[in-house]
């Protein structure tokens, strides 16, 4: 989420509010509350899709251009894709009437992640991590809130910032691509509404039959539902808080995130770089993995393999036979001069031994 506060691409903040997600859905698993990890999973893939899609209705319309700072202004242009993607922005930031089951797909399975969150870290069999992920999902709601409407405000709001050629070819997406989001807009709206009691409510039974096992000392499905109010209610402020201040700075006062990322400079740098992820991935993984493969090529292949092998030994032998070869050179004289040298060798040879061995024995 806070990868995603900075990011100006507006698919990568879509993406990396998909790890996010995913985080959340680790939390819920983390303290036991299975069904509802995966209902988060299942509500998720109808608003993020939609998101997905949305933003690639927007880079359509503006010439295969991904750069939110070079859009803004698109709200008349593009209405189908900007009310199909608020709806997909309500469902993420999650919202929807507090201390009800009234609200977009993300209302209600994220805060019942969090519910369950602060759940997990209550009675006696009290999971001592479920408090730590209770705050974090808390506060990754307010992030999650601020990087949504940034994206919303910086494309669709204020003054277009896309160059004139640019602006007079934005056209909305043909229905092949808009259908899919009235679709989609559907199940971010009402998913959360209609499955709930079926992932933790009246229907789980009935509706699992078994196929999900929990311990006899996991309680947090029925915990979640005893929880304090501002327990509940504290998902809704985050949303209301980050919604606040991404509108203080895309549309009251645009020039604030410039100056403070100048002021912040090392944070804003560190966000940007994906907390250096990839930098760290190469330093740990990739670097020493291509000295390995440079060593085992250099000096294992190189010089031992082919140091003892083809070059070494093949060779020496390759170098033996060449000059045999060259003994055979098919002509008869060379033959008959090659037999007379071996004949006088071995009379040589012969009178020498045989003379001694006559002497000897006379």
């Amino acid at each position: 989420a806070t990868v995603g506060l900075v990011q100006n691409d507006i698919k990568r903040v879509i993406a990396y509010s998909t790890c996010s997600q995913l985080g959340y859905m680790f939390v819920a698993l983390g303290v036991g509350a299975y069904s509802i990890g995966i209902f988060h999973l299942f509500t998720h893939a109808f608003f993020k899709a939609l998101l997905f899609l949305c933003a690639g209705s927007v880079i359509h319309a503006v010439s295969d251009e991904q750069d939110m700072r070079k859009m803004g202004g698109l709200r008349k242009h593009i209405p189908v894709t900007y009310w199909t993607m608020m709806i997909g922005t309500l469902a993420l930031t999650g919202v929807g009437i507090p201390l009800t089951h009234l609200g977009f797909a993300g209302f209600i399975s994220k805060d019942a992640i969090i519910e369950a969150a602060f759940a997990g870290s209550l009675g006696e069999h009290a999971n001592p991590m479920a408090l730590y992920g209770f705050w974090l999902t808390v506060i990754a709601a307010a992030l999650t809130s601020f990087y949504s409407w940034r994206l919303t405000f910086m494309t669709f709001h204020g003054k277009p910032r896309a160059p004139v050629d640019v602006m007079k070819h934005v056209h909305e997406s043909p229905l092949v691509m808009t259908v899919p989001l009235f679709v989609l807009a559907i199940g971010a709206t009402m998913a959360g509404m209609v499955f709930y009691g079926s992932f933790y409510g009246a229907g789980y039974d009935a509706f699992w039959k078994g196929a999900l096992f929990t311990g006899e000392t996991n309680h947090v499905l029925h915990a979640m539902h005893d929880v304090p109010a501002w327990v509940k209610v504290s998902p809704f402020v985050m949303m209301v808080l980050g919604f606040l201040v991404a509108y203080q700075f895309y549309i009251r006062s645009p020039e604030m995130p410039k100056q403070l990322a100048e002021r912040h400079s090392g944070l804003y740098q560190f966000l940007l770089n994906k907390w250096y992820f990839d930098e760290l991935y190469d330093f740990i993984f990739v670097r020493p993995a291509m000295w390995l493969g440079r060593v085992l090529w250099k000096k294992g292949d190189g010089t031992l393999i082919d140091g003892y092998g083809p070059n070494g030994i093949a060779a020496r032998v390759q170098n033996v036979t060449t000059w045999v070869v060259r003994l055979q050179t098919g002509y008869l004289y060379h033959y008959a001069f090659a037999m007379l040298i071996g004949v006088a060798a071995l009379i040589t040879w012969s009178m020498f031994t045989g003379a001694g061995t006559g002497g000897g024995a006379h």
